[in-house]
């Protein structure tokens, strides 16, 4: 099957403005990621040419931040490298890029004197480690050289390095074309093996490079890095060399060593991992049309079912699967992996890798809580999430809508389905209880609308927020249904009284006559009927308590109020409180993040709930591919982060995009309403599990 294609002509690299905006990035599987920029300029303290994650998949440290090159006709010397400093850009090497192309790799093509210079960046799965893969086309008459520069760093991807707070500069060993290169403080080890040429070792500092992006959001921007050698080849008149730098990491030398030996450094074993890898992406594809038989012609389409594989990761147990929120910065959430799974690993046929994450997320599970986020290391898991849980059960529903799989659902999965219940009935952590009317009663902060400014939420939701009813209420008949099934009738009637006494309070109390639609929040003091995006939900889930008139208004306000090309916003315009731009330091970013902030996710809920109510005709689809659907995919061949979709918009036009280059379930949720609602591809199971649980 052919790959997806993105490519930027020498025309639309010289739109510097445009150009530095655009960012790519590759993955490998263990949370760890190559990235920068189409202009070759870090523009952020999380790029690098190998952030390797060395305690899967969290410990992310950058130990490699790119490689420079310079070719050397006669007596001139062309650096081909960029990078930004205070006072300005040095070198220039961005003007030589004559293309730029990913598909899914990153490749530049650089053009000077006659001499072109390919470079192609692999990441093999599953290992912290990088190759880089050279093709250089010598057209002159006489003999070039071609030098590789690498720039090292040892710090962990949230910080940057001051060379004057250090303990130790790194100790480098060589031998033949290999570099060794130890840091000492966090203890780690950087090999660097070329397949051709000389490698000379020296050591200089390159200081206060400045990170733009990070400058804009009021983060640490200047950081030294060090330039540890130079590998240098020659190539002679009129031929064509190939070369490659291969680069492999760990916390010591036999670590990196091992890693170093399994892809060994040849061409000809280099050129076979390409193919095993582009090979990889292929069996995506085609595990994707297999597993349901959608049509896949569309390159937005193989971009996006692409982008899933970047989120799904193990760690240092095999067992362990876990779904990496958002790229670079966030970890491995509770929240965002059960949102996130039906997109990323149901729609694609990934089922034995949402079992595995089920079960990775079970061993978590404390007083009925599925974790927020799973920590770096061997650290405690942060529990300070409402909604986790009942995600965690809706993700269980889909997972059987797409495999039939009570077998192991009953032997897994059970008994934690009914702690969860039994845990928030009871009462648990935070404050989250089910209260006399049968809603579920929880502390602030705890929604996925949870930013805080100065210690003080910025969106106070504490009390019964509408998406969390609408997934307790999901969530207890799901358990009735399969309580049902498994002879268990105390258990069964028992949710069903409890959701039916949460389905007549929700519509007594949540209706809101005057806007036609629902709260947002019953808070202790009184109703808010702020206009967000919260109540689609109280549609969208399988399990409603909403008649079909009122789901209807819902979706209509939700639509006129809120809709974006690029998802929906987080407050309506006329709010007094909104903010249409998303931008400046953590305390200013943190106050617009959900008060007009555009969440592209919300397209996929929103997609749901809105041909569920106004039916699933041709037209209606058209409608919403059209509207809806269309101008977000657009954004995967022209936003920020190339071959997938952002975090987050600007509220307000041309909604630029925020937050990280590529989010889980921005990707997930609108992928997974394509495919379910748009080409009507609906779960193998799903009528005979409803049946068997009805």
């Amino acid at each position: 099957m052919k790959l997806p294609l993105i490519s930027l002509d020498q025309k639309a690299i010289a739109s510097f403005d445009e150009a530095i905006q655009k960012e790519w990035i590759i993955t490998n599987g263990l949370g760890g990621y190559a990235s920068s920029t189409v202009l070759g300029i870090n523009t952020r303290k999380y790029h690098g040419l190998l952030v390797a994650a060395l305690y899967p998949p969290g410990d992310r440290r950058v130990l490699l931040s790119k490689l420079d090159e310079e070719v050397v006709i006669g007596n001139s010397t062309y650096p081909l490298g960029a990078n930004e400093f205070q006072n300005g850009i040095f070198p220039q090497g961005y003007g030589f890029i004559k293309e730029f192309s990913v598909s899914p790799f990153p490749r530049h093509v650089y053009s000077v004197q006659n001499v072109e210079v390919q470079k192609t960046v692999v990441m093999p799965h599953e290992m912290n480690a990088v190759v880089v893969l050279y093709k250089i086309v010598n057209r002159n008459g006489f003999d070039i050289k071609f030098r590789v520069l690498p720039l090292v760093n040892w710090r962990h991807f949230h910080s940057v390095t001051n060379r004057w707070k250090i303990s130790a500069e790194p100790v480098q060993k060589c031998r033949d074309r290999e570099a060794s290169i130890r840091f000492s403080f966090p203890q780690s080890v950087l090999l660097l093996e070329a397949t051709g040429g000389q490698y000379r070792p020296s050591g200089k500092w390159l200081e206060k490079m400045f990170y733009r992006e990070e400058a804009g959001r009021g983060e640490s921007c200047l950081d030294d890095c060090y330039q540890v050698g130079c590998s240098e080849m020659v190539v002679t008149a009129n031929s064509v060399e190939s070369f490659a730098v291969v680069a492999a990491a760990g916390e010591s030398e036999d670590d990196a060593r091992n890693l170093m030996d399994g892809i060994s450094v040849t061409l000809y074993d280099l050129g076979a991992m390409f193919e095993k890898e582009a090979k990889r992406y292929d069996n995506l594809l085609k595990g994707f049309v297999e597993a349901h038989e959608p049509p896949l012609a569309e390159d937005w389409l193989k971009w996006l079912v692409l982008a899933t594989d970047a989120f799904v990761v193990r760690g240092i147990d095999a067992d362990y699967r876990s779904v990496i929120a958002g790229y670079h910065w966030f970890e491995a959430w509770g929240r965002d992996a059960f949102i996130s799974l039906p997109g990323l690993m149901l729609v694609t046929g990934r089922f034995g890798d949402a079992r595995k994450v089920f079960l990775t997320f079970k061993k978590h599970l404390r007083n009925g809580l599925i974790p927020n986020f799973l920590p770096d290391q061997t650290g405690p898991a942060a529990y300070n999430t409402v909604d986790a849980s009942l995600w965690f059960v809706n993700a269980v529903l889909q997972y059987l809508k797409y495999t039939g799989d009570f077998r192991f659902m009953q032997e897994q999965l059970w008994e934690s389905l009914k702690a969860i219940v039994d845990s928030h009935v009871r009462g648990t952590d935070f404050g989250v209880h089910a209260d006399s009317d049968g809603l579920l009663c929880h502390g602030a902060q705890l929604t996925w609308m949870d930013a805080a400014v100065d210690g003080q939420p910025v969106t106070p939701r504490a009390g019964k927020a509408v998406e969390v009813q609408a997934l307790w209420y999901n969530a207890l008949r799901t358990v009735e249904l399969l309580a049902s099934r498994f002879d268990e009738k105390g258990e069964a009637e028992r949710c069903g009284q409890m959701a039916e006494k949460a389905r007549k309070s929700f519509v007594e109390k949540f209706w809101n006559e005057e806007r036609n639609c629902l709260y947002d929040v019953m808070g202790d003091d009184g109703k808010d009927g702020s206009l967000r995006p919260n109540q689609v939900f109280a549609v969208a889930l399988d399990f409603t308590m909403l008649d079909d008139s009122k789901s209807e208004r819902v979706v209509d306000v939700v639509h006129n109020e809120l809709l974006t090309p690029v998802g929906l916003r987080t407050l309506a315009k006329s709010d007094p409180r909104y903010l249409g731009v998303y931008a400046g330091d953590r305390r200013s970013r943190d106050r617009a993040y959900h008060s007009g902030t555009v969440w592209p996710w919300l397209l996929g809920p929103f997609t749901t709930a809105f041909l569920k109510v106004k039916g699933n005709s041709e037209f209606r689809r058209d409608f919403a591919m059209k509207y809806f659907l269309s101008p977000l995919f657009g954004r995967l061949v022209s936003g920020a982060g190339l071959g997938a979709l952002c975090e987050t918009f600007d509220g307000d036009p041309p909604h630029a995009p925020k937050g990280c280059i590529v989010q889980a379930w921005s990707v997930a949720e609108p992928l997974r309403a394509y495919v379910e609602d748009m080409m009507r591809v609906r779960p193998e199971h799903e009528r005979e599990v409803l049946q068997k649980l009805g």
